[in-house]
């Protein structure tokens, strides 16, 4: 039985048919404006970031605790959530900001306490706080950083600037920094109660990662690939802990020496009378202690695990959110932090209750793929994946969003 075909008919195509098709991009002439223009996710910015950055600084960032079980169930507990989207709704109009701690902010996310940051780049803790100011947010400065308090408010005078206490042994030089940083400008202290003894980051222990970074002849073949992190580092000023002593040796060593195993909620009672500003309590990881933080006086909780750096098979904080909003949500805020790698990440916390999250190496990669530009990309990528994922779902604020928006998937619930 023969076919029937339609006969296609063909043409010369026109020189303005050709014309029309022949479109090309403006060159962009700038290495690293093309570099980032590139990156559509923050693991594109991360894999920008392993290219150009020495192995021992982008692992320390990159890695967690022992076998890195914790990150990873992190990033699954996000990866097996469901939306449940609304149709028909009229999203022309998307409203990202939040009120937090008194404060409003453009975006529902903030850059958490990350120590170090100018061994990843040269820019450092600068390029986090300017990019934070001028995007509407709020920076966090670690008792870890390496630029001062005052540096840090010098260079962004107009930002929400926070700073990140550790509790040492030495009560009253732990204070000192707390003066510091209200005598600065600070409104917000955050203690972070979760690390009485430093994590067994293997990564770190394999890389031989000393601070400042050691140039042996395995840095050297390290660094033949990456000469521009190497020029920032031997012309610009030292790296050193800007609010410790000089230190040379092992992040472990250096946390396990200056920090106070003994701390308790009796401290945090007494750093409560001490700080009249807002008192944030960071590294909560069961309702009982979420309690308990409460009861001595914070006026915020972060739910983490310190990123998976601490201890190996800790809570996840996503899947810990609902049960602590229950229980002391309508006291403070419950925000949270480990694993945010996508603005649908951030979107999925909030429908789970919290009301504030924070990103810690999805703004490091950023840095290290292109100092303050590179942050300023991790920023508008987290904000566009934000606002579609919001008008996928079909609401117009962050106030719509609950938990009906969110669902997790019945096999990651049966499987942990």
């Amino acid at each position: 039985m023969s076919k029937t075909r339609a006969r296609i008919k063909r043409r010369f195509p026109s020189i303005l048919d050709l014309a029309q098709l022949m479109k090309f991009r403006k060159p962009i002439f700038s290495p690293k404006k093309r570099r980032l223009s590139r990156a559509l996710t923050i693991y594109d910015l991360r894999t920008i970031a392993k290219r150009r950055t020495p192995k021992a600084p982008f692992d320390y960032t990159d890695g967690s605790a022992e076998s890195e079980v914790s990150l990873a169930r992190a990033r699954l507990a996000f990866e097996e959530t469901e939306f449940v989207p609304r149709i028909l709704r009229d999203v022309s109009h998307v409203d990202t900001s939040v009120e937090m701690l008194g404060k409003h902010h453009s975006l529902p996310f903030g850059i958490a306490p990350t120590g170090f940051a100018r061994m990843m780049q040269t820019e450092g803790e600068n390029a986090g706080s300017t990019a934070a100011q001028d995007a509407g947010i709020p920076f966090t400065l670690s008792t870890l950083g390496t630029r001062s308090i005052e540096d840090i408010f010098t260079a962004a005078p107009n930002g929400r600037n926070w700073f990140q206490l550790y509790m040492w042994k030495d009560r009253d030089r732990a204070m000192g920094l707390v003066t510091r940083a209200k005598n600065a400008g600070c409104d917000t202290l955050v203690l972070t109660v979760d690390v009485p003894v430093a994590g067994a980051r293997l990564r770190d222990v394999r890389n031989g990662m000393t601070i400042p970074p050691s140039i042996t002849s395995k840095t050297i073949l390290n660094a033949i690939p990456r000469p521009g992190w190497w020029i920032n580092f031997l012309t610009t000023d030292p790296l050193r802990f800007a609010s410790l002593d000089t230190w040379n040796g092992t992040v472990a060593e250096l946390l396990d020496t200056m920090f106070d195993p003994t701390i308790s909620f009796e401290d945090l009672k007494w750093i409560r009378k001490n700080w009249d500003g807002n008192l944030v309590v960071k590294g909560i990881q069961n309702v009982d202690d979420a309690a308990k933080s409460v009861a001595a006086g914070a006026d915020a909780i972060i739910l983490s695990n310190h990123g998976g750096r601490q201890m190996d098979r800790a809570p996840v904080p996503f899947l810990l959110l609902p049960e602590v909003v229950k229980k002391v949500g309508k006291k403070v805020e419950v925000h949270m932090d480990t694993g945010i790698m996508h603005g649908a990440d951030i979107v999925a916390a909030l429908a789970h209750g919290a009301h504030f999250t924070w990103i810690g190496r999805a703004y490091l990669y950023g840095l290290m793929a292109g100092g303050r530009d590179g942050v300023d990309r991790t920023i508008e990528i987290l904000n566009s994946q934000i606002v579609r994922t919001m008008k996928l779902l079909g609401v117009n604020s962050i106030e719509e969003l609950n938990p009906s928006h969110v669902r997790t998937i019945d096999r990651y619930r049966s499987s942990h």
